[in-house]
């Protein structure tokens, strides 16, 4: 029995997610393509994790856009598995281990995305649940998630319902699976608020298998006043719904990191949602829509990575891995970026005004000021404007890779969206 599930995720995690670029509709060889490449490229730098998104039970999966009731591949058990049309060493029951196997052997984590509940094929058919002779229409609670059909809730407080739990872990531990990503939540806009029996269930249910699996809680925004809830069950939750390349979603971003950055404890974080940067949209027609390189612009990109890494978000990045061009992987490898996400130990905004917001936060070895221009004009640095907002004249601008001692000389423009970075 796991006696703290908080060790399994020590600092924020650091992965790839396939949603931005393939929505419920990516292959095996894609997994593989992107796993190689972190392998190569991003392992040493603490990625780590890669994660195949929803519907890999669909067959028909082509895009972000869901075929209603379609049918699910699933076992004797009302256990959903990978369809092996799409997923071809899933074949004769192998389930994900052949895949999970191959990550592993790259020295990387393997993660997969559930949706909360029971498969609403199980409960029609009336199929058996491991260990018990109820069925799976004996422990369903019509309680649905309004934007997918897959499943209907589980009625945990049954002891076969959480039995039923129980069995989906122990599958994916003996596929040997390290990250689970639980959907239709920690959020619900139907029924007003966090799914807490259910979260409780599959807390329990990890518990009790023995193995290493971080629980990661979607989608957002996942309601503040359950803070604590979260911190005694899961690893990650998110703080908004999805989250595209869309200035009004990033500047909304702010206002939920400020309200979430004291709950970012080791081992359990507040989840800004993955990092639509580089190549997406290659079969995923959510948000703007369409394949495309981010729109987010540069100025934005350092914002984003800046405000992440401060708050110390989880970084999944939902890019095609292997389309990488320079600018975004040294975004991916900034060395004090990622020692921002591991090491911070508080942080928090200390000045807000229409035109800019600062953060501070502080390390073992470092403090850290951010000024980030949120207007559509040039934002200009001048030691009486420092002062003003707090922000000293000593230590490194991590963007310019210059001394601020500068600025008492020759006043700093922060571009529009774009960000000021200060390390002492």
């Amino acid at each position: 029995m796991t006696t703290d599930f908080r060790q399994f995720a020590p600092v924020p995690p650091k992965g790839w997610n396939s949603w931005d670029g393939y929505g419920a509709s990516v292959r095996e060889e894609e997994v593989k393509r992107n796993a190689d490449y972190m392998s190569q490229h991003l392992k040493q730098f603490g990625w780590e994790y890669v994660t195949v998104d929803i519907q890999w039970y669909e067959p028909t999966a082509d895009s972000s856009t869901y075929h209603n009731f379609a049918p699910l591949v699933m076992d004797d058990y009302s256990r959903l598995l990978p369809d092996p049309r799409r997923f071809p060493s899933a074949a004769n029951g192998q389930g994900f281990k052949p895949l999970a196997d191959y990550v592993h052997q790259l020295g990387l984590k393997f993660g997969i995305h559930i949706m909360r509940g029971i498969p609403r094929q199980a409960v029609h058919q009336a199929t058996a649940i491991r260990g018990t002779t109820k069925t799976a229409r004996d422990i369903a609670l019509n309680n649905i998630c309004p934007w997918n059909s897959d499943m209907y809730g589980v009625n945990v407080a049954l002891p076969e319902g959480q039995g039923y739990y129980n069995s989906l872990m122990d599958l994916y531990a003996s596929w040997g699976v390290d990250f689970i990503k639980c959907d239709d939540i920690a959020n619900s806009v139907i029924y007003q608020g966090t799914h807490k029996a259910e979260v409780t269930a599959l807390r329990r249910a990890i518990d009790q298998t023995g193995r290493n699996m971080v629980l990661s809680l979607s989608p957002g925004p996942a309601p503040v006043k359950n803070g604590a809830f979260f911190q005694r069950t899961a690893n990650m939750w998110r703080i908004t719904d999805d989250f595209w390349d869309d200035w009004a979603l990033l500047r909304n971003m702010f206002d939920r990191a400020t309200e979430w950055s004291a709950m970012s404890q080791p081992g359990t974080w507040p989840d800004c949602d993955m990092l639509p940067l580089g190549h997406i949209g290659i079969r995923s027609v959510d948000g703007p829509g369409g394949d495309r390189q981010t729109r987010f612009t540069p100025a934005e990109q350092r914002t984003m990575m800046t405000l992440w890494c401060l708050m110390q978000s989880p970084l999944i990045m939902g890019g095609e891995l292997p389309d990488l061009d320079d600018w975004t992987t040294n975004l991916l490898t900034n060395a004090d970026l990622l020692a921002m996400d591991d090491q911070i130990t508080a942080k928090a905004e200390t000045y807000r005004d229409d035109h800019v917001i600062v953060w501070q936060a502080t390390s073992p070895q470092h403090q850290y000021f951010a000024i980030f221009n949120l207007s559509k004009a040039d934002y200009h640095l001048t030691p009486a404007v420092l002062t003003k907002l707090g922000v000293p004249m000593t230590g490194t601008d991590v963007w310019q890779q210059q001394s601020a001692a500068i600025l008492a000389e020759k006043p700093r423009t922060i571009a529009a969206h774009d960000v000021f970075l200060l390390k002492q």
